[in-house]
């Protein structure tokens, strides 16, 4: 769970809500038709830019800015290592007995096991993290879209609100209903594209970057396990992939790996 992103987006509501509740009723600040013009305008909208199974897996996407199960780069230089003091042991017909959780990985070490040469196995896995990332630039797109036609809507709503209010100058009762649609539909367009889509929009791009490099990471693992380096040779050049920081932190707290 991905703690930022939920205290981001509560800490962001709970402002604005204590900002409405502290100047009046919460009640003032709904409006059906300024509702239905923001909500369901924009994505009708989107729904016309993408075909519907992208925007269908767009938001399955977006549960990845709340959710991050990966693992980190730590753990995958440690699971390459071992691996890289298996199949210096036991050859890489001795991996096929591993437990692998990181999907990436388990797939390219079956490829080595079924005994595929070491560029055939890079340009595999280089076409998949590229398809991944295609895939995770759609989803991106279609929250971006979502930031920028939701004030669009806003402003139609707020269009749609004077016109009615100028047509009813004569009667005012009915200047109070359109002035709402006209200034609460710029809100909604506002906060829906301010506090949702454009944040959810960012971290899925930084999940897709962090995704790469891991990927990156595991591909050069898998080529220095096929060319048979030794684990601490593996584990040095792994390690390049970590933050400078955290790269010398590495070196000076953890233990050599086994050099068999």
């Amino acid at each position: 769970m991905d703690l930022a992103t939920l205290l981001g987006l509560a800490g962001t509501i709970a402002a604005i809500l204590t900002a409405i509740l502290m100047g009046g009723s919460m009640d003032i600040f709904i409006n059906g038709p300024g509702l239905m013009i923001v909500c369901a305008g924009t994505m009708t909208v989107v729904l016309m830019k993408y075909p519907l199974s992208v925007a269908a897996d767009a938001m399955k996407a977006a549960a990845k800015a709340f959710l991050n199960k990966t693992q980190t780069p730590n753990e995958l230089i440690e699971k390459c290592v071992e691996l890289s003091n298996i199949a210096r042991k036991e050859g890489v017909l001795g991996l096929e007995q591993v437990e692998i959780e990181n999907q990436f990985l388990k797939r390219g070490v079956q490829l080595v096991v079924d005994g595929s040469d070491a560029d055939f196995v890079r340009k595999m896995m280089n076409t998949d993290i590229n398809q991944t990332i295609e895939r995770h630039e759609e989803g991106q797109s279609i929250f971006k879209s979502i930031a920028d036609v939701a004030p669009a809507m806003g402003m139609i709503g707020t269009l749609i609100g004077l016109v009615q209010m100028m047509a009813n100058m004569d009667d005012p009762k009915a200047l109070g209903p359109a002035m709402a649609v006209a200034l609460l539909t710029t809100l909604y367009g506002a906060v829906i594209a301010n506090v949702f889509a454009l944040p959810i929009a960012d971290k899925l791009a930084l999940r897709s970057k962090q995704e790469r490099l891991t990927r990156q990471l595991i591909v050069e693992g898998l080529s220095a396990i096929q060319e048979g380096l030794n684990p601490r040779v593996v584990d040095d050049l792994l390690k390049i992939y970590l933050p400078g920081s955290q790269r010398d932190a590495e070196e000076n707290n953890d233990p050599q790996p086994d050099a068999a």
